[in-house]
């Protein structure tokens, strides 16, 4: 959550910041601001509740020269979205001025303490209360600005990534970061800061992720330096972006929502290129061949995950249990942390995020390796934090996804798992060699498959507009289809606000059925396959009782459609590989209502796209 932007060279910063805030917008926010020091040294701070373009109207009058600054979108955690609360956020001289990601757990503690000591707070923020802290730190015991920020961060609980600008020495940004997302881009003669590396490609492709508890100086002129909390000297691992500027623009598209949709064909080959050989009848998956012996033997594989990775989890439960034939466990990260689980030095954790920065699931990373196990990750964001906690595992290639609810994440993600599988069954010998074939040759016609269900945009948005004032919707699925029923339903919910809700088709009976009547929708995927007798049992079960069907089946289906009120036809596949086409009409259909609603689909409200907080 949150967005940070900061920049220090020979160019004006103000137009450099706010350009990198609005590529942050995908992240949530509900305020924003900058500080810039101009020409005279004159510290001038502008912030704003609402959005980047308020923020922009207010100082359209005001002077925003200077060529070093920092800019900040913020998701409310401690007091409520107002200007006061908005980041940047001043010291008690107002020498400092600091912007922040993340939770300070202890700052009440720090805060009354400082209060005791004569400082007066403005704002209700754990951001303040830190900043204060490092200015007296800085002041008291005559150090200089980086080592005040080393010796504060090591009095504080939480997670953090924060950039201070001191009116003092106009030539200086310092930064750290611990839990939360931070990466520098290094110019020719300049340096600029983010919370990812959005806001840096068009200007440089040489970048530094920061590590956890380390803090660095940005000297005009000079070299990048960093120093870790114990004062040990870090020497910067520059790395090459692959990013390219086109993948973070709408080309064309009305909402990035829409066109990450339209790239899942592309996103799904992607994530299985040079990966599956389906001709030879191999799977090649790098970050995994170093554990081949750990998954021939795993007793048990545990996937932790939060939101629509939890769901791409609970596909890959049944892909690797029917392929591999080893027991599977799905967990919420945020519960898993919490909850004391039993975990075996033999098991396998795989970790799965989008971003690669999702704080519940990084610190499930943390608690599984203290344990023992092997550790992978899943995730879209090279250099991200679970890719640097974990072993090991895969990246997704899904290429940037700016719009909160995640699309093709999610069958990026659901495909590399089922990649995953399909190897651990091959290193086991759970599959016959003719299975493995014919699943591969499956995988590879997915793309082209999920092109002819994108033709049926417009028939998805006749049915859209049947729907879109509907109060509650269910969504029913059997087997592999259940995880789907769970994605189709989240994402009515995030981005229309229509209360939604997925079950397995058979428990609609044990509660929800008493929610159906003649004015609700149900949503079903009935496709060919083992359970598909029993799906249509329990679509005749809706509707006895008046309830609207709104049917994915297979094409040529024609028992369900006898029916149905509405059915989407999506082109035949093995039933385990069924998620990766049925998920897609779900997703128009949830963008097409949104937007009938008036809804703003690629940023819903009370949501961020990279939930770094607990």
């Amino acid at each position: 959550m949150c967005g940070i932007v900061a920049y220090i060279g020979n160019r004006e910063a103000y137009p450099i910041i706010i350009k990198g805030l609005q590529r942050l917008e995908y992240r949530g926010y509900d305020s924003a601001g900058v500080a810039l020091i101009n020409k005279a040294g004159k510290l001038n701070v502008y912030k704003r509740k609402g959005k980047v373009s308020d923020l922009l109207d207010f100082v359209k009058d005001e002077d925003t020269s200077g060529s070093i600054g920092i800019g900040h979108t913020r998701w409310a955690t401690h007091g409520e979205p107002n200007d006061v609360n908005s980041h940047p956020h001043y010291s008690q001289t107002k020498d400092l001025v600091m912007i922040h990601n993340g939770i300070i757990e202890n700052y009440a503690a720090i805060k009354e303490g400082l209060t005791k000591r004569g400082h007066t707070f403005l704002s209700d923020t754990d951001t303040e209360v830190l900043i204060h802290l490092i200015e007296e730190i800085q002041t008291h015991e005559n150090m200089k600005l980086g080592h005040a920020v080393q010796a504060a961060l090591k009095q504080v609980n939480g997670a953090y990534a924060i950039v201070i600008l001191d009116k003092n020495d106009t030539n200086t940004l310092v930064a750290a970061k611990k839990g939360s997302p931070m990466v520098i881009g290094i110019g020719k003669d300049d340096f600029f800061i983010a919370s990812d590396a959005t806001p840096i490609i068009e200007y440089t492709k040489n970048v530094v992720y920061l590590e956890d508890e380390e803090v660095a100086i940005l000297r005009r002129g000079q070299e990048l330096k960093i120093r870790n909390l114990k004062d040990k000297v870090i020497t910067p691992y520059i790395q090459e972006l692959t990013l390219e500027i086109e993948s973070i623009e709408k080309g064309g598209y009305d909402h990035f929502m829409l066109k990450e949709i339209y790239e899942q064909p592309r996103s799904v080959l992607d994530s299985m290129r040079g990966r599956l050989r389906a001709y030879e009848g191999d799977i090649k998956m790098g970050g995994i061949v170093d554990h081949e012996k750990k998954f021939e033997k795993a007793k048990r594989i545990i996937f932790i995950a939060c939101g629509t990775s939890w769901h791409a989890g609970l596909v890959a439960e049944y892909l690797f249990e029917e392929f591999a034939r080893v027991p599977v466990e799905v967990e919420y990260a945020s519960e898993f942390r919490y909850r004391n689980p039993v975990i075996y030095e033999d098991d396998i954790v795989i970790a799965i995020s989008q971003s690669g920065e999702t704080a519940d699931t990084l610190a499930a990373i943390e608690l599984a390796k203290s344990k023992g196990a092997t550790v992978l990750g899943v995730c879209n964001v090279v250099g991200s934090s679970i890719a640097r906690a974990t072993q090991g595992g895969s990246y997704t290639h899904a290429g940037p996804e700016i719009g909160v609810a995640s699309t093709k994440a999610f069958t990026a993600q659901v495909t590399v798992l089922t990649l995953m599988a399909l190897h651990m069954a091959k290193v086991r010998g759970t599959l016959s060699e003719r299975r493995f074939r014919q699943l591969c040759y499956e995988m590879e016609a997915i793309p082209s498959k999920i092109e002819e269900v994108l033709k049926l945009n417009d028939q998805l948005r006749e049915i859209a507009f049947i729907y879109k004032d509907t109060a509650n919707a269910l969504y029913l699925g059997r087997g592999v289809s259940f995880p789907v029923a769970l994605e189709g339903a989240l994402k009515l919910k995030e981005i229309s606000y229509i209360h939604a809700e997925g079950y397995p088709a058979a428990e609609m009976k044990h509660g929800p059925i008493a929610l159906i009547d003649e004015e609700m929708p149900v949503f079903v995927i009935a496709t060919k396959g083992a359970n598909y007798e029993k799906v249509v049992s329990n679509i005749q079960e809706v509707k006895a009782r008046k309830g609207k069907i709104i049917a994915v089946v297979t094409s040529g289906d024609t028992e369900v459609k006898a029916i149905a009120d509405h059915v989407i036809e999506i082109p035949e596949t093995d039933e385990f590989l069924v998620p990766l086409i049925s998920v897609v009409p779900f997703q128009l259909l949830s963008y097409h209502i949104a937007v009938m609603r008036g809804c703003n689909v690629d940023q819903p409200r009370n949501l961020a796209k990279s939930v770094t907080v607990e």
